[in-house]
């Protein structure tokens, strides 16, 4: 058994709860334990850092200073809360003015923080530790014939992470493959889907997921797989709205990526969250569940 921190984040809870619901069978699976970090916050995300980045920078931190007392390596399924609270440490390290002021702010809380956590993403954490061969070793209901999308985002892969390659990754195509099912052409799959400008852009955001929509529909994509919960928002949730706009029929399943391998795994769908997209998962996948 292995075990990791976990910060689930808000998305987790909120608009993408079958991640959350996905994550648990599958890591039981894996013989993974995340023991959900005690009291988090919320990371301070993106729209905050831009309002105020002190205020955001001790949100982050807090909860960094609660990972830090688990020894454990900290774990998180979001992209954005991956690449927030990377950017805070590696902030708190180059900048001493910022840590002084995070830490008090910390320290009225009965905190501190030594800059000890190792921030990693659920997925890269699953395929580096892990591996491939052990989840092929899992797989009871192989994809044959399946045609998969794999769409990392702009996030999950930032050069400064370190983590697969930023203009090509390959990591989650491996993962499709050795579930059985089959990696599609997908030259968009590190390009951004617009995050959270849906809301104040929407426009612009909805030509950015259109093109991720063309983008995997032409290459013969059965369904999409994603990594972060506003990517999977996004792509799933503004389907409607950019066939509206666009005079398309997409009709993309969007996955979470620990959804495709539970069904390659052989849990039940419910058990996976795959009544709460808002694209029917179920028709395109009948065959396999």
């Amino acid at each position: 058994m292995r075990y990791y921190s976990y910060f689930p984040g808000c998305s987790v809870e909120a608009t993408a709860v079958a991640y959350g619901i996905s994550i648990d069978p599958v890591s039981a699976v894996l013989q993974m334990e995340l023991i959900e970090l005690e009291d988090w916050n919320c990371c301070g995300s993106t729209p905050y850092g831009s309002t105020n980045e002190l205020e955001a920078a001790c949100m982050a931190a807090r909860n960094l200073a609660l990972a830090e007392k688990t020894g454990l390596d900290l774990v998180t399924p979001c992209s954005s809360c991956y690449v927030t609270l990377n950017k805070t440490n590696s902030s708190l390290r180059s900048y001493p003015e910022l840590k002084s002021r995070v830490d008090e702010a910390l320290a009225a809380g009965g905190l501190k923080y030594g800059g000890t956590v190792r921030i990693r993403h659920l997925w890269e954490v699953i395929f580096n530790d892990i591996g491939l061969d052990a989840i092929k070793s899992k797989v009871r209901n192989s994809l044959g014939g399946l045609k998969v999308a794999p769409y990392y985002g702009c996030q999950l892969v930032r050069p400064d992470l370190g983590f697969d390659k930023p203009e090509d990754p390959q990591s989650l195509d491996r993962l499709i493959a050795s579930l059985g099912a089959e990696p599609t052409a997908f030259p968009l799959k590190s390009r951004c889907c617009g995050g959270s400008l849906v809301i104040s852009e929407t426009d612009l955001a909805l030509d950015l997921i259109h093109q991720l929509l063309e983008s995997a529909a032409s290459n013969g994509a059965e369904c999409i797989i994603a990594a972060c919960p506003l990517c999977h928002t996004n792509l799933d949730a503004y389907q409607g709205l950019v066939n509206m706009k666009f005079k398309t029929r997409y009709n993309l399943p969007v996955l979470f990526f620990t959804q495709l391998m539970g069904i390659a795994f052989g849990i039940e769908p419910r058990a996976l969250g795959l009544d709460r997209g808002v694209v029917p998962a179920k028709k395109a996948l009948a065959q396999w569940l």
